[in-house]
């Protein structure tokens, strides 16, 4: 028995061993339930169970149960501070061991993989997240989403599903968010029903609790992803062609404005990351996020996270502050999350005052949507500005607008790069340069479609020249299929 991380109990006194005569006049232990698909009895003995999922079932409610009732006594035998110190192998072996001893206790036979199951979850619950432990590090998974202890969603490929893996109770829920959110020093409870945080690696966690949750709380987690896609990666999986990929890299290098506009989870950082990737390594960036995502491969890199308020209502660091404070750090380029506030304003001045090649990203489900969000996040700031003079600002801010979308299907393309070419009396002028043209569905729901240019030269062909990128005209002409 593993006895470095067990807390020492106090010294009992030593019951004499029963006589024969004794022993002989014990009463039988009673015969485990038939009912209780994991109590103690022989294996060759094992009385009929039922079949299918509702023999399934049981079985892993009381495998619940009995996790939950050991990581308690788990909880109060370890030597937490002890734990700390110790390594992976090691904490796996001494929670196996006082989990043998603790079933042996309580008279509980499980076969070998349902053993190993309730020591990875024992695990998991004392070092990891509990349930959401599984998805976590399971690559498929991009987001998880937990309605409540019993209903936990994931998104596989574009897709959400429902998962096998649930929580005991609210209670149970509730104990692993405040273990998220107390590692990174924040607080949720009734007073404090919403939570914003960030977790070990990176992934972006947010809860709402109850009363303000109706139906048990709410979880959503957007996983962080360890190797980002390159270009080639997105041209492979048909978020893009070859030919937008070599206008793309054309408008990166020579210092075009970007905006990457797209609706929630339809690949805009995705996309600005692998935009980030045509950046000259000699460059120094800046980045300004609420929540560290972005992944530049670049040497001269410098990475600001915004932070809440606390508690008292004190702190605050929001984009803007950050922003304005990477004005002065000599930027060559500077890169925004994501712009949903005032800090629009500092924003558009940085792309006019030499800080050419900056990008961001905005919400919004079309290039000329995304001018108008523009145009209202400036009037959200309190800037009174006549509509002509906003509109003049962002036509010389601005130079290109990438559309990422996901479809219905889950797929996610880019559907359109937009130029800004300047004003027009009061509108701002656009041409689209490429799209994707949709054709209509498979039986299986599957989108038929094809990108193609729209036969637009584009309005920066001498800019790309003069820097050393002469694109050729046939990537302009429309593709006929």
């Amino acid at each position: 028995m593993f006895s470095r991380y067990k807390k020492q109990p106090a010294a009992q006194p030593v019951e004499a061993a029963p006589t024969p005569e004794a022993a002989a006049q014990t009463p039988a232990p009673k015969k485990a339930s038939t009912d209780n698909a994991v109590a103690r009895r022989p294996i060759q003995k094992k009385a009929a169970e039922p079949v299918g999922s509702d023999r399934d079932r049981k079985r892993k409610e009381r495998l619940g149960e009995i996790k939950i009732e050991m990581h308690r006594e788990l909880l109060e035998n370890l030597n937490l501070a002890a734990l700390e110190k110790a390594g992976e192998s090691e904490l796996r072996a001494e929670i196996s061991a006082i989990s043998s001893e603790i079933l042996e206790s309580r008279d509980i036979v499980l076969n070998r993989e349902d053993r190993s199951q309730l020591n990875k979850e024992l695990y998991d619950e004392v070092t990891g997240l509990g349930p959401l432990e599984t998805l976590l590090q399971d690559d498929s998974v991009n987001d998880i989403l937990v309605n409540g202890p019993q209903q936990i969603f994931v998104e596989r490929y574009g897709k959400l599903e429902i998962s096998d893996v649930t929580f005991k109770d609210e209670k149970h829920l509730m104990r692993i968010i405040d273990k998220i959110v107390s590692a990174v020093g924040r607080r949720v409870d009734e007073s404090n029903p919403y939570v914003d945080a960030r977790l070990a690696d990176g992934s972006r966690f947010n809860a709402m609790v109850p009363p303000i949750a109706v139906d048990g709380s709410l979880v959503s987690i957007r996983k962080f992803k360890k190797d980002k896609l390159a270009i080639d990666d997105l041209v492979n999986f048909g978020a893009f062609t070859e030919e937008m990929a070599a206008y793309l890299q054309a408008a990166v290098s020579t210092r075009l404005n970007i905006i990457v506009s797209g609706g929630t989870g339809s690949g805009k950082t995705t996309t600005l990351n692998a935009l980030s990737s045509f950046i000259d390594d000699a460059e120094r960036i800046l980045t300004i996020e609420d929540t560290a995502e972005l992944q530049l491969q670049q040497t001269h890199v410098g990475r600001m996270e915004s932070r809440p308020p606390n508690v008292e209502g004190k702190g605050e660091v929001s984009p803007r502050d950050c922003l304005k404070n990477a004005l002065r750090m000599r930027p060559d380029r500077i890169i925004v999350g994501e712009t949903r506030g005032a800090e629009v304003i500092d924003m558009l001045q940085a792309m006019n005052t030499g800080h050419d090649g900056s990008m961001t990203t905005i919400h919004a489900n079309s290039a000329r949507d995304g001018i108008s969000r523009l145009e209202n996040m400036i009037a959200m700031a309190g800037i009174e500005m006549p509509i002509k003079a906003v509109r003049s600002q962002v036509s010389s801010a601005v130079n290109l607008i990438v559309q990422a979308s996901r479809l219905q299907d889950g797929s996610r393309r880019m559907t359109s790069i937009t130029e800004i070419t300047g004003m027009e009396g009061d509108v701002i002028s656009m041409q689209e340069i490429f799209k994707f043209q949709r054709v209509g569905l498979t039986p299986d729901n599957k989108i038929i479609g094809h990108f193609t240019a729209t036969g637009v030269r584009s309005h920066y062909s001498e800019r790309f020249r003069l820097w050393g990128f002469d694109l050729p005209p046939s990537i302009y002409e429309p593709t006929t299929v």
